[in-house]
């Protein structure tokens, strides 16, 4: 995944030269997560979470493979840079929700937390590691080895996938139909008051934060005037501090202001994003980028932990389904972040995005009482 990031970005930046669209296709990675999302969590509810998890990936395997294949070629183009975009996001819609919805079945509910930050942190070393080996698999083997590289992989998760031991009880979905299950999924997501706050304030870095990753190749060729191999590694920062703030949050036993917590997190990466839109030393750049992963992958474990708290077996794959919507509209903060550096720059508009994170986490502190006592 962070292998392909790197080196779509890269690509679509050579042959556009557009930070616009730089985040425009950043952001349709994410699109189907709006259209096809919650359809992906009636799914995890509804089939087998093991062969769900086995088929995605092949999937998006397959997607990977033959693009790979169009890059080699030299077809490589704006418009099929948008379809492969959007295929694999559409993959990604029906595998994220099974995703996730998968720790619970596996470890006590007491290690939940636990368990859901060790997660993090094995998916974030990778993040260290993909953006790094991405640039400079650019600088070695070109892009399209990039993508064939990420393809095998895919084979790789398939496989570990498949090996997973699940509950496979009788689902009560089933008995209805597609749209009676999403509409139910709805319903409870409404009628829980936590649930609710939740899922408004994860909107905060989906849609002000998290765009930024878009418009790192802008960062690294014009504001620090670095290479490829450079390139990688301010993608790869974000995910040491991750790793280091999952492994804290994994190793604390007992959290008990989780909601407190996250408003700490969310106001910590607004200002972090606001000192690293000023900064020109690339060494200084890389610091705030670990800052400002670990502020964002804590926020994200700790969210997670409370969701899953809070929902039963039964809805969860809907509930992380609809939870998916924020990351699906994540093509309008990549698009606002795109516009607003084409014409702005760059520093400025990451300067906006991390000053108005922070801003709204300080309201939404001052306010939603619920979720701050949780």
């Amino acid at each position: 995944m962070w292998i392909q990031q790197v080196s779509l970005g890269w690509l679509t930046y050579e042959v556009t030269n557009s930070a616009f669209m730089l985040g425009a296709v950043n952001g349709l990675r994410s699109l189907p997560l709006l259209l096809l999302g919650p359809f992906g969590g009636v799914a995890a509810d509804r089939l087998d979470r093991r062969q769900l998890m086995f088929v995605t990936q092949m999937y998006l395997m397959t997607v990977t493979a033959v693009f790979a294949t169009v890059v080699l070629l030299g077809y490589a183009a704006v418009w099929n840079i948008i379809l492969f975009a959007l295929l694999t996001g559409a993959g990604w819609a029906f595998n994220m929700p099974v995703r996730q919805s998968i720790v619970p079945s596996v470890v006590p509910k007491a290690d939940l937390q636990n368990a859901i930050a060790l997660n993090s942190a094995g998916f974030n070393m990778t993040r260290i590691i993909g953006p790094t080996a991405g640039g400079l698999l650019i600088a070695s083997v070109s892009i399209w080895g990039n993508f064939y590289l990420q393809a095998a992989m895919y084979v790789g998760v398939a496989v570990m996938a498949w090996q997973l031991n699940l509950a496979t009880g009788r689902r009560e979905t089933k008995d209805t139909s597609v749209m009676r299950n999403l509409i139910d999924g709805a319903r409870y997501v409404w009628g829980e008051r936590q649930l609710r706050m939740q899922m408004t304030v994860a909107l905060l870095p989906v849609l002000l934060a998290m765009p930024y990753v878009s418009l790192m190749p802008v960062f690294a060729k014009e504001e620090l005037g670095v290479g490829a191999a450079a390139f990688g590694m301010l993608m790869a920062a974000p995910g040491v501090g991750a790793v280091l703030g999952t492994l804290a949050l994994a190793g604390s036993t007992d959290v008990k202001r989780r909601g407190l917590l996250i408003f700490i997190c969310l106001i910590g990466l607004g200002l972090s994003l606001v000192a690293f839109s000023q900064s020109r030393w690339l060494p200084v750049s890389l610091g705030l980028l670990v800052l400002t992963g670990g502020f964002q992958m804590v926020y994200m474990s700790t969210n997670q932990t409370l969701l899953q708290l809070k929902t039963p077996d039964e809805y969860r794959g809907r509930v992380m389904g609809i939870y998916m919507l924020n990351h699906g509209l994540m093509p309008l903060g990549s698009l606002f972040a795109g516009l607003l550096a084409e014409y702005q720059g760059a520093p400025f508009a990451v300067t906006v995005m991390g000053g108005s994170v922070a801003a709204l986490a300080l309201v939404a502190l001052a306010t939603v009482r619920t979720l701050r006592e949780a």
